[in-house]
This record gives C-alpha cells, structure tokens and sequence, in this order.
C-alpha cells in the first residue's frame, strides 16, 4: 500500500510539474505577445518552405544553395503578387475617395432623414458643427478626458506604426535564418523527447505535421480561388468597389462562413452608396455572386484542396480562432488553427487509448503503437516489443 501511495503522489508531482510548465508557456506567450508576431509569421514560412528547401537538397545540392532558391522564390512570389494587387487596390482606393462626395450627399439627404423618420430619432442636429462646439463646451471636462484618451492612443498608434515597420523588416530574415536551421531545431527538439515516448511522440507529431501542413497549404489556395472569384464576379456585374470588396472577403475566408457575410455585407453598402438608393438589381446580382462563391468553396474548393485533412469542424475552426484571439490577440489568431490541429490529432490518439483502456472494454487490452505494444492491465500499461 505505501509504495502504491507513494506512486500515487510521484505521478501527481510528475503530473503538477507539466501543468506548472504548460502555465508559464502560456503566460509567456501572451506577456510577448506583441513581439512575437514576426517570429510566429517567418516559423510559419519557414515551417511552410522546408519540404521544398530538403527537395532540392536531396537532388545533391547544399543546404545554403537550397534555401537561398526557395528564400528567392518566396521573395519573388511576393513581389509578383505586390504587382498584380497593388495598382488594382490603388484604382479601388481613388475610386473610394472620389465617390466620398456623393457618400456624404447619399447619407445626409437619404440615409439620416429616412432613419429620423423610421426610429423617431433625431441625427442631422448632431452633423452641425456649431451644436458640436456647444456640447463639448458643456461638457468640458468629459471632452478633455475623451481628448486625452484619443492621444495616448494617436501616440500608441505611432508606436505601433513603428513596431510594424520593424516587423516587416524583421520577417523575411527571421524567415531565412528558420529554412536555414529548420531541420537542426527540429532534432534539437527530438533530443529532448524522453526515450521511453519516442516512437509515440514522432508519430503524433508526424499526424499534426501532415495534418497542417496540407490543411494550411489547401487553405491558402481556397482564399486565393475565392477572393478572385469574389472580386471578378462583382466588377462583372458592375460594382465600383468590386475588387476591393472581393479581396477582402476572400482573405478573411479562412474563417468558415465570414468572408463571405463580411463581403456580402461590404457589397450590399457599396450598392446603396453606389446606387444612391436600392439598385435591386445590382443587389440581387452581388447576393447571386457571393451565393455562388459560398458554394464554389463549400462543393469544389474545400473537397479538392483541402478536404479533411485537418479533420476539424467549421464550428471548431471558429471558436479556436476567436479564442486564439481574445486570450492572446494577433499572435493567438496566427497560432490558433496549428494549435486546434495539433490538439485534433492528440484528441484523437487520446481516443484510441479510451478505447484501448479496461475502462472501455472492461477487460485488459493492448493498444499498437509503432513497433510496440501497449499491454493495459490492472497496473496500468506497460510497453512490449512485438
């Protein structure tokens, strides 16, 4: 009995010392969380361009030549990308500005006096700037907490206008130095596994690998496929704002379901504003146009490219990436659906062992894993070899 309990208590500690240390992890990440999204961002590339990078290596050249072609390849992608996109946004954002006028007209003379009229509201009053001035000098003490508020966050925004340039320089260097040395940090990590779990933790992490690896590769191509479509569909039935509207719902797609509530949302103001007034058919047309782009995605893109492979529901692809977000902002957001793809593959080998467990079956039963065998009996698993 006292060896029992004193196993007991070891496995407790054991158990204690692991959750001290996925605490600290955790707390760390979002203490850091600022400075992390260009690591995160070049460990995602670098993750992403690896496969390649050991490709060209197997066909006899070094590892440098390697990662300097598919560093190059990246760059050049990007700047290919930067040449399609940039003039087609530029037009998009004069088109914006020229039409602000006509906004302003549609909103004061149509939009505030048919809202007045439907709520019982008044707005127009608030649009003098002489009423303005009377307020605020009323509530002066309010306004000069509201005023200082607004510069310490114009003098936050300036900071993190800064870090951001930082960032985009720091980027691609993290990411050359992440293909350069991908393969070492990965078997500096491997070193570490204790040798009793190694044949288990290569294979879970083998699973997570392909698992996201195909997942996020097949993800990024249905963002591309349907932001195109998006976009040429709206210009095609006449929509101003076509490509602009389009491009942002296909990069917010990776979000089951809200790019396109995002874009049809977008699309359906820029009617009005464009119309001045309910254009039903350039309406009907755009929700025709985001309707077939839904379903594009949901029968063709997503079997296709993505498929299962990252075997997690689009309500479970939702939650992990507002959670990601609301417990560690933008990094949580870059690092949620790796992290719900992991803990997808570790759900599913915890289930295997349910299943394989006395709990389950009510008898002792073996579970394969690799080339052992995990034999559960009253004293719990223990390994054999086949």
């Amino acid at each position: 009995m006292a060896e029992l309990a004193d196993e007991a208590i070891a496995t407790f500690l054991k158990r204690l010392q692991w959750g001290l240390v996925a605490f600290a992890v955790l707390w760390l990440i979002g203490a850091l969380g600022p400075i992390l999204t260009p690591f995160v961002l070049a460990a995602l590339l670098g993750w992403l361009g690896d496969p390649l990078v050991d490709r060209i290596e197997r066909t006899g050249r070094s590892r440098g030549i390697a990662v300097s072609l598919v560093f190059v390849l990246m760059v050049l992608l990007l700047v290919l990308v930067l040449v399609i996109l940039v003039p087609l946004i530029e037009r998009q954002v004069v088109t914006l500005i020229d039409s602000l006028p006509a906004h302003r007209e549609w909103l004061m003379g149509t939009a505030i006096p048919w809202m007045e009229r439907r709520f019982g509201i008044e707005i127009s009053g608030w649009m003098d700037p002489q009423r303005l001035i009377e307020w605020v000098r009323g509530h002066w003490q309010q306004a000069g907490g509201v005023a200082a508020t607004f510069m310490s966050y114009v003098s936050r925004s300036g900071f993190a206008l800064v870090a951001l340039v930082v960032n985009l320089v720091l980027v691609p260097i993290l990411t050359f130095y992440f293909l350069r040395d991908w393969d070492v940090l990965v078997a500096r990590v491997a070193q570490l596994v204790p040798r009793d779990h190694y044949a288990t933790v290569t294979r879970l992490a083998r699973e997570s690998d392909e698992s996201l690896a195909a997942f996020l590769r097949g993800q990024f191509l249905v963002m591309l496929a349907q932001g195109a479509f998006y976009a040429i569909g709206l210009q095609l039935i006449g929509l101003r704002l076509g490509i602009l509207v389009g491009l942002i719902a296909g990069l917010i797609s990776f979000v089951p379901y809200l790019g396109a509530t995002v874009g049809l949302i977008m699309m359906l103001l820029a009617a009005v504003v464009q119309a001045q007034g309910f254009d039903w058919q350039l309406l009907i047309l755009g929700a025709v146009v985001f309707t077939a782009g839904q379903l594009f995605e949901s029968y063709v893109l997503t079997p296709r490219l993505v498929g299962d492979r990252i075997g997690l529901h689009p309500v479970a692809v939702i939650f992990a990436v507002m959670a990601g977000g609301q417990l560690f902002g933008f990094v949580g957001m870059l690092i949620a659906l790796p992290v719900a793809a992991v803990a997808n593959v570790l759900l599913r080998y915890a289930h295997e062992r349910y299943q394989a467990s006395r709990l389950y079956t009510g008898t002792p039963s073996a579970l394969v894993v690799d080339d052992r065998t995990l034999v559960v009996t009253d004293s719990g698993p223990r390994a054999d070899k086949d």
